[in-house]
């Protein structure tokens, strides 16, 4: 299952204070591999001894490139930099993983910007190292059944979907970064991002793109691809959940393919390792793939608004 065992792969993480690195940690683990070093400003990453207690941790840059750059002089380079820092620093951290003789593991979204691609694609090809981007909803078990329920389906239907993701975000939200459009993309591409790789994915390439509401804490719009005709709703006020929402539960996720609901609210637990598995066996998702998701959702940020164009959204009425 692991590739070769004279070498255990040896993974360096930017961000390990973030919400989502603890999932890298575990799937460092569970593939076989070994932390060598993180790095983060903030020094709140005591999860880190859960999984790797003998990593190397730096709260400077400066320090953490040396040690990667000291480790890589030595013959002891990390294989792979993995990357859960704020978006807008994700192409720089990509650039420095590929620059230090890794390949990159990046989170969701891969850049802000598709021209961002054209420069990383380039150290690619200089570097002969891989960019690789966790896309986990492709390897999602009921994503996986969906697409082969609309592959067998004669080829000229149309699906009509529904998406919605409502996802409560405290005040907090918008005094961190991911409240600063220009360091997180805004809504649609922090939230939303890998719901758009996923309808591509399951759907076909995509047609046409409408946006009806974009604010701070909300976006909405319609989107066409091959397949499918797709009204999409995203939020991050608790205020959006549904009436019917049990008491507690802050998420409500829902997608609907012709008026029934893909039951996707499990199985998320272990897509990182799936994810991470998947980039050792040779996989993986890199820059190609991720490419019509960054185009769509850059241009959801800047495209003028289109309220009475495609089909809106139930839940868009009375907001913007």
């Amino acid at each position: 299952m692991f590739e070769g065992h004279e070498h255990m792969n040896r993974f360096a993480l930017i961000g390990a204070a973030g919400y989502v690195a603890p999932r890298h940690m575990k799937a460092m683990k569970e593939v076989g591999g070994d932390l060598v070093a993180a790095y983060d400003p903030s020094d709140s990453v005591g999860v880190i001894d859960s999984h790797f207690p003998d990593a190397r941790f730096f709260t400077e840059f400066e320090r953490f490139d040396r040690h990667i750059d000291k480790i890589r002089r030595a013959g002891n380079k990390a294989d792979y930099v993995s990357i859960c820092s704020p978006n807008y620093l994700h192409d720089a951290h990509i650039r420095f993983a590929l620059r230090s003789e890794a390949d990159a593991i990046c989170e969701k979204p891969l850049v802000l910007n598709p021209w961002n691609l054209d420069g990383l694609q380039d150290m690619e090809r200089q570097t002969g190292k891989r960019v690789h981007t966790i896309l986990q909803l492709r390897l999602h078990p009921a994503i996986l059944a969906l697409k082969e329920r609309i592959d067998v389906e004669p080829a000229d239907k149309m699906f009509e979907v529904d998406l919605t993701y409502i996802t409560s975000r405290g005040g907090w939200y918008f005094v961190s970064w991911k409240g600063d459009e220009s360091k997180s993309g805004g809504i649609a591409t922090n939230i939303g991002v890998h719901f758009y790789d996923m309808l591509s994915f399951v759907f076909g390439p995509l047609q046409a793109s409408h946006v009806h509401l974009r604010t701070p804490s909300h976006a909405a719009g319609y989107l066409e691809y091959q397949r499918a005709r797709v009204r999409w709703f995203l939020s991050v006020d608790r205020n959006d959940l549904p009436p019917h929402t049990p008491k507690g539960q802050t998420t409500y996720r829902s997608i609907t393919v012709d008026g029934n609901e893909v039951e996707f609210s499990g199985g998320f637990t272990d897509l990182h390792t799936l994810s991470y598995q998947d980039v050792l066996n040779g996989g993986g998702f890199g820059i190609d793939v991720v490419r019509p998701s960054i185009e769509l959702v850059s241009n959801i940020r800047t495209c003028d608004l289109e309220p009475g164009r495609g089909e809106q959204h139930p839940f868009v009425q009375g907001k913007g």
